[in-house]
């Protein structure tokens, strides 16, 4: 299972550009202080209705990091699929919003089978991660860094039917519209 706790991660710079008295551009540097961008907290926001119009069983949620107080650069909760077709509960969907951005993303070095994608209108990306073989991600912006949707399997092998990327993307389009912007 992927430990997104323990991920150390460099604050992504943007560099702009402001105007000077004399009307010529200058560059400006803005530093994302990941110590203070509150994410949306996907373990106690995301509300039943959405989950199980995604699919998902409430009833079965699991929080594997969720701090009761402050400022976390990381949330994380998993349900279980109610999809009948692989067994109900044969897929996990772990849902993770974070201060973290695609441009991160893109460059850690666990990440395999990197692809651009589009969920909703939002830019982002599918992958694998070396150390989490059974599942698969789909990261999207979002204004506080990005939400991240994985599909891991809890079937037998025999029981598998699909593609782990396409599932883990249908589950992250049809969660986009109830996570912020």
């Amino acid at each position: 299972m992927r430990t997104a706790v323990g991920a150390v991660v460099v604050a992504a710079v943007v560099s702009g550009c402001g105007g000077g008295e004399s009307g010529s551009a200058q560059p400006t540097t803005t530093t994302r202080d990941l110590e203070k961008i509150i994410v949306f907290n996907v373990c106690s926001e995301l509300g039943d209705d959405a989950l199980l119009e995604a699919g998902l069983d409430p009833a079965t949620k699991r929080v594997l990091t969720d701090p009761p107080t402050g400022v976390s650069t990381w949330r994380v909760c998993n349900w279980k699929s109610l999809d009948n077709r692989y067994g109900v509960g044969s897929q996990r969907v772990d849902v993770f919003s974070t201060s973290h951005t695609l441009a991160e993303t893109r460059v850690k070095e666990s990440v395999t089978d990197l692809r651009d994608t589009t969920v909703g209108n939002r830019p982002g990306l599918i992958f694998r991660e070396k150390n989490d073989p059974e599942a698969c991600y789909v990261a999207f912006e979002a204004e506080q860094g990005m939400f991240e949707v994985a599909a891991t399997w809890l079937s037998d092998e025999d029981n598998r039917t699909g593609d782990q990327c396409d599932l883990a993307a249908q589950y992250a389009a049809a969660l986009e519209p109830n996570l912020p912007k």
